[in-house]
């Protein structure tokens, strides 16, 4: 499956990114690549394989079931580039 550059700056567009010409250019050729081994693992025979989490058996990592009070948003709050009323406050990105 080949990516254009209209599909990058399509993409582009949605996402409200903008790219000059040789950042076009460039990713297409990246997404287009990874679009490419992508149908060649597409390929493989993976009839009968299992699903799995992990490439490694390994057990899950288990923390202790502690009660909290869970007022945390002062807190969070605190890392927020802006807050509001006890909420994030957030650019309008919808005109």
């Amino acid at each position: 499956m080949s990516v254009t550059k209209e599909t990058v700056q399509h993409v582009a567009n949605l996402a409200r990114l903008e790219f000059n010409e040789e950042e076009t250019e460039r990713f297409t050729e990246q997404i287009s690549r990874i679009t490419d081994l992508m149908d060649e693992l597409g390929k493989l025979p993976t009839e009968g394989v299992l699903p799995m989490s992990h490439a490694v058996d390994m057990a899950i990592p288990q923390r202790e079931d502690v009660v909290t009070n869970g007022d945390t948003r002062e807190a969070m709050l605190a890392n927020a580039p802006e807050a509001e009323n006890g909420h994030f406050r957030v650019p309008k990105v919808i005109e």
